[in-house]
């Protein structure tokens, strides 16, 4: 007799896979350059990487604690105070997450109720809506528009409502490489000014900041901090992405409601991992502050090999992707060209348009990531150039 398998209503009936695993797998069918998905093509460390190995042997194998190995909470408050003039209590406001996309899930969960309203900047990570639908919650789209991509402080004020619990700001930005500039801080210090609105503030790439910037973290701005979840990634900093070690630090109070959640998903991340990260970054304090001039090396020297092609663009301001505008070379939909580069040119890219809820019309935009080896680069812009 056959057994037939109970039907499910979906809770996230729009969501499939995702356009990073999609024009991967396409990159590999096509023997493509993947300029794709967000991840280097070089190694972590090999300082860091020896020390996985060395806690692997010396029998760190076992459940850290829920919150973070202690020696790398109190590195990370080390970094906070050295990077951003801000102090927090290692014990109660700082939380070593699965990954910052497990640690953006568990804010999240910590704080949205059917019911309540979140506000997200589109382009935006296509993890932020998924967790607030689950939790009952409803996203509020803000579109950046090209070709700046900046924020409208008027539509933000407009779509402020008594439902709204949360407002996510993600800078520097993915996909566009844009950073939050003086006056967007001090427009969202007004905004919130006497309301009880949270912040989730993704700044993964928070050390991607180029032409001599500086970092607008929400950890610079005490009556910003005081209501807000950061949440960072060593992947991207060490170039580890497949390590999934990412953490959050929020007010004692936040952080409280974050653990009820974090304990429940992954409880704990590995130990060899975080005592190896420990290590590593009291032995290199240095090595963040050397990040921008890295990725502004390869974002120059690919936006240089480019700079005679078709393709319209202005140099990423942050992050380790690159947008470019492809108008002059085909009047596709963006999601239509990228399978046609991969196919014809063999470069695999990003279309813009999968981020926005209700994409602008005509939208010709694609992103490119640059963190891949010289080699690779140049590959990539030979083959780009021939359009």
């Amino acid at each position: 007799m056959p057994f037939s398998t109970p039907t499910l209503n979906s809770k996230l009936p729009q969501v499939g896979t995702t356009i990073f695993s999609t024009m991967s797998q396409l990159a590999q069918e096509h023997q493509a350059i993947n300029l794709s998905q967000g991840f280097p093509d070089f190694d972590g460390p090999d300082e860091l990487l020896s020390r996985v190995d060395f806690y692997i042997r010396e029998g760190a194998n076992q459940y850290a604690p829920m919150t973070g190995a202690p020696v790398l909470r109190n590195a990370l408050a080390e970094k906070l105070q050295r990077c951003y003039d801000r102090r927090v209590n290692s014990d109660t406001e700082i939380t070593v997450t699965s990954g910052a996309t497990e640690a953006l899930f568990a804010a999240i969960t910590a704080v949205v109720r059917p019911g309540d309203e979140v506000i997200v900047f589109d382009p935006a990570y296509d993890s932020y809506e998924p967790a607030i639908n689950l939790n009952g919650g409803k996203a509020i789209h803000i579109p950046l528009l090209p070709p700046d991509f900046r924020i409208n402080w008027d539509a933000v004020a407009a779509a402020i409502t008594p439902h709204t619990r949360m407002l996510i700001f993600n800078s520097p930005h993915n996909p566009t490489g844009q950073v939050l500039q003086p006056e967007d801080i001090i427009a969202l210090q007004e905004l919130v000014k006497g309301t009880s609105l949270l912040l989730l503030a993704d700044e993964v790439y928070e050390h991607m900041v180029f032409d001599g910037q500086e970092h607008l973290s929400f950890n610079r701005y005490p009556d910003l901090a005081a209501r807000s979840f950061i949440v960072s990634s060593f992947g991207k900093t060490y170039h580890i992405t497949g390590w999934k070690v990412g953490y959050c630090i929020a007010p004692a109070s936040l952080s409280a409601e974050f653990r009820k959640v974090h304990q429940y998903l992954t409880f704990s991340t590995a130990t060899p991992l975080q005592l190896a990260l420990a290590d590593y970054l009291h032995a290199h304090p240095e090595a963040d502050q050397q990040l921008p001039a890295f990725y502004q090396h390869k974002r120059d020297l690919f936006n240089d090999l480019l700079h005679g092609s078709s393709f319209i663009f202005t140099p990423s301001a942050g992050t380790y992707f690159q947008l470019m505008d492809f108008a002059a070379l085909s009047n596709q939909v963006d999601t239509e060209f990228v399978q046609w580069l991969i196919r014809e040119v063999g470069v695999a890219a990003i279309p813009l348009s999968v981020f926005y809820q209700h994409p602008p019309e005509k939208l010709h935009w694609v992103r490119f990531c640059f963190a891949k080896g010289e080699e690779t680069l140049l590959r990539a812009a030979t083959l780009l150039n021939q359009l």
